[in-house]
């Protein structure tokens, strides 16, 4: 192999693998979250599932979320209760949208012309969890947070679970937050 060749196989290496790490992260989830300042979140020891106005998605995938928020709260030493003396009321609404997504592929060289390209559209949903958590005594949200790409009604129903723990986990990572 000449030098020349092995130059355009590393370089066709590279352009591949930066291929890859674009695309997963384009597919990345994103997840956010704020909270009011100056909170006490170390009281907040037992939690209330509220409804909150907006979209909600159907029963099984309802209980999903809430059996996801529910694990990882009990890791934090959170109590879940049906009573309205709850230290805080936490609901979630969620958001599907559609989105067109392209994807590229070529064969052959294309030094001479040869090779061909094709490309293909496919429609992709992007679902949002936006999870609030309210403390009743005050009347005010104190921790809000949103996690991107997390819910796909069309999808299969493991991979939804696995990216809607995936998500809740990362969402819920730094909670409770660490304040100045």
């Amino acid at each position: 192999m000449r030098v020349g060749q092995e130059s355009k196989l590393f370089l066709s290496a590279l352009v591949v693998a930066l291929l890859l790490v674009t695309a997963g992260t384009l597919c990345a989830q994103d997840v956010r979250y704020n909270f009011m300042p100056n909170t006490d979140f170390s009281k907040y020891r037992t939690y209330k599932w509220v409804t909150m106005g907006g979209a909600y998605p159907n029963q099984i995938m309802d209980a999903e979320i809430k059996q996801s928020v529910d694990k990882q709260l009990a890791s934090k030493g959170m109590t879940k209760t049906d009573s309205d003396q709850a230290d805080v009321y936490i609901g979630y609404q969620t958001a599907v949208d559609r989105e067109v997504q392209w994807d590229a592929w070529g064969t052959g060289d294309r030094r001479f012309g040869g090779g061909m390209a094709t490309w293909t559209s496919s429609t992709i949903s992007i679902g949002t969890l936006v999870l609030d958590m309210f403390d009743p005594e005050m009347k005010r949200l104190v921790w809000t947070g949103q996690a991107t790409k997390t819910i796909d009604p069309s999808s299969i129903p493991e991979k939804n679970t696995k990216n809607l723990d995936k998500a809740i986990g990362k969402l819920l990572k730094n909670y409770p937050p660490k304040q100045k």
